[in-house]
């Protein structure tokens, strides 16, 4: 796939450079649909009592993940984040192959805040926490307005008061952020704005179930440079795995975020290439991902961005160059324009098994969050050969 001057340079640029300063600090894409700023990880005396606590009673690998907020991707290691996965993996066949009864969260409970509807990321975080023990709470917009009637702030310590772990699916990441500074338990992101990082979980659990690694895989990504566009730019820097991402002009994924994943992936060998050629993107891939075009909160830009996705439709003759055993993936809901009937119902889609996969790997986030955990399974192959 051809990259642009631009995108060439600005490799260069980072394999170079420890450090790359945005010109003015404003991003290279005039886009409105995501700030240009991205939450700053935060330096080692900034370091929350929570996060200090899990670090203090941390002695092996079992425990490192304790306590931690899971907001982005790219907060962890490539170990962390195969560990979530090994997880995943282990709990599904614990429970669902071998019909073992495990409830190691047995009394926990998790406050879940959606200012968005959902039907995966509700059912998956309820009935996943129900089957290790626990009880979700569901606060919906009607019941909670979170920073109106209530700062978030405040709303943030009376949950942290009450339950053991806080998810939040929100607009503004900005929400996030606090509720994760001012509770004293685990904050989960359930989805924002600018980041999805449950989905890119559920996205790689499957396609190591597949194929059998995940590092190894050529991912392509043909759609809006959205908040699951985000997160898998950081997994997949983060796992040395190689992406092709193609979007229509003025729909690219954030600069600030592309900047810092390719940085991430300079070092661990991935190949990022950019681009607006969806048939160029999905040469030799070996998993077709995609999204909605029109995300929630984007209602009255909905002719226009369907104008602007003409030609990226996922369909047979954008692929006929894609790898020789490709897949096709979708974090649902779906639209006809995104993707042909024949791919989104044919053998190469795993769009059902995607789905369920996203309650096993909020499963192993919450587990984690809670307690040590060693899975019972050998650790899986994650890279090929």
């Amino acid at each position: 796939m051809s990259i642009c001057k631009h995108w060439n340079k600005l490799l260069n640029e980072i394999r170079q450079l420890n450090r790359i300063e945005l010109k003015n600090g404003r991003s290279l894409f005039q886009k409105t649909n995501y700030s240009s700023q991205i939450p700053e990880r935060r330096g080692p005396s900034q370091v929350t009592e929570k996060e200090k606590s899990s670090t203090q009673q941390a002695d092996g690998n079992d425990n490192r993940l304790v306590g931690r907020d899971f907001l982005s991707l790219k907060n962890f290691s490539s170990d962390d984040i195969k560990q979530l996965l090994w997880t995943a993996i282990d709990l599904k066949t614990r429970i669902k192959e071998n019909g073992e009864v495990f409830q190691p969260l047995k009394g926990k409970t998790a406050a879940l805040i959606f200012q968005k509807r959902s039907t995966r990321t509700r059912l998956s975080t309820e009935l996943g926490l129900a089957k290790l023990g626990g009880h979700a709470c569901f606060l919906g917009p009607d019941d909670i307005h979170l920073g109106v009637n209530e700062s978030v702030k405040d709303s943030a310590r009376v949950l942290a008061g009450m339950a053991d772990i806080i998810l939040a699916r929100v607009f503004g990441h900005d929400f996030l952020e606090i509720l994760a500074d001012e509770a004293k338990v685990p904050v989960i992101n359930g989805l924002s704005d600018l980041l999805h990082p449950l989905q890119i979980l559920a996205d790689f659990m499957t396609l190591q179930e597949n194929f059998g690694y995940i590092r190894g895989v050529k991912i392509a990504w043909i759609g809006d440079g959205n908040n699951i566009c985000h997160s898998l730019m950081y997994g997949c820097a983060k796992l040395g795995v190689d992406l092709n991402v193609a979007t229509p002009a003025s729909y690219e994924p954030n600069h600030a975020i592309t900047v810092e994943a390719m940085k991430i992936a300079g070092k661990t060998g991935a190949s990022f290439n950019f681009g607006n050629d969806p048939v160029a993107a999905a040469y030799r891939a070996d998993a077709i991902i995609t999204d909605t075009w029109v995300s929630m909160g984007q209602e009255e830009e909905k002719q226009k961005r369907l104008k602007d996705f003409t030609g990226y439709q996922i369909n047979r003759k954008m692929l006929k160059e894609a790898g020789g055993n490709w897949v096709f993936l979708h974090c649902l809901p779906r639209k006809q324009e995104e993707v042909t009937d024949d791919i989104f119902y044919g053998e190469e889609s795993l769009v059902w098994q995607e789905a369920e996969n996203r309650m096993w790997t909020v499963m192993a986030v919450m587990l984690h969050q809670l307690q040590p955990y060693r899975p019972t399974i050998p650790m899986p192959k994650f890279v090929r050969g």
